[in-house]
């Protein structure tokens, strides 16, 4: 049997292929389905902070509006901003304890973050509840009007929970900057233990039937695997931490795809949702039939073997590749 074992985050994982932070992490029954069916590890559903913030100030809204629990000096508002999100944070570490208690592979809790506020507390109990590794999903919207320094807050944000915590701290974060490769080395160097590359945004599209807003590219798309791809094969010799895919993850073929380009881990969701949790044992098995026939026993005799280092024309990596070949159309 072909050994699909790797190394993430300090974490000895028995496959690359993690489940990713969804809404089939969220209950306990799925999540010991996800480990009985050779998950290496599993990504809890992010805990939104913009959530707790919404709901709070909905809560808020309609306490406002009876006289007797409000008014301009009482300590309502505080209790209600306080005690709504203790609530979720309690409900997420219930499940977190309830994983560690009935799976054996790695449990990985995930914050969605959106500022660096004093919401960063919840990582130290995220750790007391016995979290293996902690994934911070930061999103500072571009399309915000008010200017931000979103390069100073994605840092603060990093900065204050490591200080936070001891186990090991990865960073999921979009394809979106200007500067990427800057960006992704910057991260890197601050001590967190990985990146993941990259996460995957609501997208919206019009029913024009019905004049509505409706979702448009719900799943991820096979062919959406070559954005993590390129940026892995470029970086993954040139950072000092773990490397993982994300996006457009669908097949076996996918995940061996990332792991010469130098991951060391893979992140799924949609496959699932369109396969089942089970189709876990069909990608295994493939991979698993695919390193025999090529003779290989053990992943890391491919990992990085076809990376931007190893590459005997590292310019297919390069923006400058496209624009040459594409400059003859026409």
């Amino acid at each position: 049997m072909a050994d699909l074992s790797t190394k993430y985050l300090g974490l000895e994982l028995k496959s690359p292929i993690i489940v990713g932070s969804c809404g089939l992490t969220s209950n306990i029954q799925n999540i010991k389905e996800i480990a009985e069916n050779g998950a290496g590890a599993v990504v809890l559903k992010s805990i939104f902070e913009e959530e707790i913030l919404l709901e709070s100030q909905e809560m808020i809204k309609e306490i406002k509006k009876d006289k007797l629990l409000y008014n301009d000096l009482s300590e309502t508002l505080d209790y209600v901003d306080m005690h709504h999100g203790e609530k979720t944070l309690n409900d997420y570490l219930k499940l977190i304890k309830e994983a560690k208690k009935n799976i054996s592979i790695p449990v990985i809790a995930s914050i969605n973050c959106i500022s660096d506020n004093e919401w960063t507390h919840f990582a130290s109990k995220i750790q007391e509840a016995g979290a293996d590794a902690l994934e911070l999903n930061i999103f500072l919207s571009p399309t915000d009007f008010v200017k931000k320094d979103n390069e100073k807050i994605t840092f603060s944000i990093i900065k204050k929970v490591l200080k936070a915590v001891t186990i090991p701290v990865s960073v999921k974060i979009s394809n979106s900057d200007a500067n990427l490769a800057f960006s992704i080395q910057k991260i890197a160097e601050t001590g967190v233990a990985g990146i993941v590359l990259f996460n995957r945004f609501y997208s919206p599209d019009f029913d024009v039937e019905n004049f509505t807003v409706t979702s448009a590219n719900v799943f991820s798309q096979p062919q959406e695997q070559v954005k993590p791809l390129r940026w892995i094969s470029l970086l993954s010799e040139k950072v000092n931490c773990s490397l993982a895919a994300s996006t457009g993850i669908h097949y076996a073929d996918a995940v061996i795809k990332q792991i010469l380009a130098g991951a060391d881990a893979v992140q799924v969701v949609s496959t699932l949702y369109l396969n089942g949790i089970k189709y876990l044992n069909t990608m295994h098995t493939e991979m698993e039939q695919w390193m025999i026939n090529k003779g290989i026993f053990a992943l890391s005799q491919i990992k990085g073997k076809m990376s931007y280092s190893h590459a005997s024309n590292p310019a297919v990596f390069e923006r400058m590749q496209f624009m040459k070949r594409y400059s003859r159309i026409g």
